[in-house]
């Protein structure tokens, strides 16, 4: 649209508040709130920045919606920015909590680091440093040998898993240790997390003595960097917050704008104690208007902290609940926003000193933190020269020989396993590597682009493999069409595949770390779908008289095949739960 378009579109509107919307197509460009609908429309025909302008010379037409009051307005504008997601705006992209540890409402709890933690699980934190949570977990595990399988996995096993082996679980499953004996461990790792940092710091300490009295040196190194983990632990942010006797919930909030994303970091406060953290990010491609233009509004193309909490207070409030007061790192450009709040109770302001300046203070702190060894998803981004890829989806296959072909495809968000988008799919029964990973990437790619996945598509794919699976799973995204970037990881020397070449990046890298978690739980989760659909596919074993399903499946996971069965001696067979001296010679002869 042209000025004269915009204007004479404008003479058109009424001068009551209300919502316009610039589209173009069945595109929405952009979505405004105005006082007087009429007074605002018309101030785009002689916009103030050239990304506006751009935006208006794209636009084929305005649409608008009257409210009666201006509240309504502040409200249906960021529910339209939230629904419609228009590039123009600053929009929340989505919400990430900070990782948590939980013990799970089983009668042997296992412990486990989760953003979602399940129905009846009791649950510590939330905390920021995700690596230093995970640390401090392996410490209890290796400490109080927990248990962090699934309680599928747990159920029925007839003998010890890996995690026993290694020394980081007791075995409760099958009964190495003892309910009693076993609680016991969970209370223990219960009090560190309730602030009881002895209990683990101190069995730490000595056996990292111990190891240096040993001349162990590595491994009194290792010990002390987990005991300055554990130490620390219950440091994060906790100054900030002591005084118990404040029976308020408030909200304290800190934007930083990077290029063209922001964060907004959020901790929560009840009666004095922070109970919870949060990160959200915002695109802020173009950023909103910061209120009427009649109230000399920041430039809408300002990507500024103030425009954007203008934004995010709006977006995020407007769908929960309030607190009693909102601390702010800075005034938001919206006086409308703050008059709403204010309407509804909510004490918003921007402390200068004492207590509360503290939280705003961490809270800054929360949204700047970026780059180098706390920031791998950046830092992976940067050296793979892509945008930041939050959400990465890594792909597996597993087979025996060609049959029961499975593929895993799993998700981390940044940088955090996101088990709920975790999908997998039986493949065609082939010994073919390439071909089966061209079969699971273009089945993802062919979903995403009919619309028939509700995941959001990745900002990059991680394939388990070399330089041949990265060349099946691009062959597969060429064929569909679906843009995505995509790399590999190689096992044996954990080379970095890309289509421009293969790369050794160092071993303490954070980046390569990062793809680590990725392909080791894609591996993973293939191998545990693997099992499951092995032990379903009938084999000769089924017709062995005195080999029942349970049996067989025993077999199958103590030998992996049926050749394996086949070769085995018949000790071995009976070392195998229900398989007595007459079916071990049954086995033999029939097999």
């Amino acid at each position: 649209m042209d000025a004269d378009a915009v204007r004479e579109r404008a003479a058109d509107l009424p001068t009551e508040p209300g919502v316009y919307q610039f589209r173009a197509g069945e595109t929405t460009l952009y979505v405004g709130k105005a006082v007087d609908l009429r007074d605002r429309v018309r101030s785009y025909a002689d916009p103030r920045s050239g990304r506006i302008r751009g935006m208006v010379g794209r636009a084929d037409r305005i649409e608008f919606a009257v409210t009666d009051t201006e509240t309504q307005a502040l409200l249906l504008e960021a529910n339209l920015i939230k629904r419609l997601r228009p590039r123009y705006n600053v929009r929340l992209k989505d919400d990430k909590s900070y990782p948590l540890v939980a013990f799970s409402d089983h009668p042997v709890p296992r412990i486990e680091v989760t953003r979602d933690p399940e129905a009846g699980a009791v649950a510590y934190g939330p905390f920021t440093d995700v690596g230093r949570v995970e640390t401090v977990v392996k410490a209890i595990r290796d400490e109080y040998r927990l248990r962090g399988c699934s309680d599928h996995k747990y159920a029925n096993r007839d003998r010890p898993c890996l995690d026993y082996e290694m020394g980081i679980c007791s075995a409760p499953c099958t009964g190495e240790i003892d309910p009693e004996g076993y609680a016991e461990d969970v209370a223990a790792a219960r009090r560190f997390f309730e602030g009881e940092t002895g209990v683990l710091a101190d069995p730490l300490r000595r056996r990292m003595e111990a190891a240096a009295e040993s001349a162990e040196f590595e491994r009194a190194a290792n010990l002390r960097d987990r005991l300055e983990a554990v130490e620390a632990f219950h440091g994060e942010g906790g100054e900030a917050v002591s005084d118990r006797t404040d029976d308020r919930t408030v909200d304290v909030l800190a934007a930083a704008v990077e290029g063209d994303t922001a964060r907004v970091a959020r901790l929560h406060s009840e009666r004095g104690q922070l109970v919870d953290r949060s990160r959200h990010r915002l695109d802020a491609a173009a950023v909103g208007e910061g209120g009427d233009a009649s109230e000399n509004a920041a430039d809408p193309d300002a990507n500024t902290p103030a425009a954007v909490l203008s934004a995010f207070l709006a977006q995020y409030y407007a769908e929960r609940e309030f607190p009693d007061a909102v601390l702010l790192a800075e005034r938001p450009s919206d006086s409308d926003v703050v008059d709403w709040l204010e309407a509804e109770g909510v004490s918003v302001r921007v402390p200068g000193a004492g207590r509360e300046a503290k939280l705003v203070e961490l809270a800054l702190k929360n949204a700047r933190k970026r780059g180098g060894r706390e920031d791998p998803v950046g830092a992976l981004g940067e050296r793979l020269g892509i945008d930041r890829p939050d959400r990465i989806e890594g792909f597996d296959v597993s087979h025996a020989q060609g049959t029961a072909v499975v593929g895993s495809d799993v998700c981390f968000v940044d940088g955090s396993a996101e088990t709920s988008d975790y999908r997998r799919k039986k493949l065609t029964d082939r010994n073919d590597d390439y071909a089966n990973m061209r079969e699971l990437v273009r089945w993802r790619a062919e979903r995403a682009l009919a619309g028939e996945d509700d995941r959001p598509d990745p900002d990059l794919l991680l394939i388990d493999g070399g330089e041949g699976q990265l060349g099946a799973a691009r062959d597969a995204l060429a064929e569909t069409g679906w843009d995505v970037p995509v790399v590999a990881l190689a096992k044996a020397e954990e080379l970095v595949v890309t289509p421009t070449g293969t790369r050794r990046w160092d071993d303490d890298a954070p980046e390569l770390h990062l793809l680590q978690r990725v392909r080791d739980e894609a591996h993973r989760f293939a191998v545990s779908y693997h099992q499951t659909v092995r032990d379903e596919v009938k084999t000769v074993l089924d017709d062995v008289p005195g080999v029942g399903p349970q049996t067989r499946r025993r077999l199958l996971r103590r030998f992996g095949s049926v050749e394996s069965v086949r070769e085995a001696s018949a000790d071995d067979l009976t070392d195998v739960e229900g398989v007595g001296d007459a079916t071990a010679e049954t086995l033999r002869e029939r097999l």
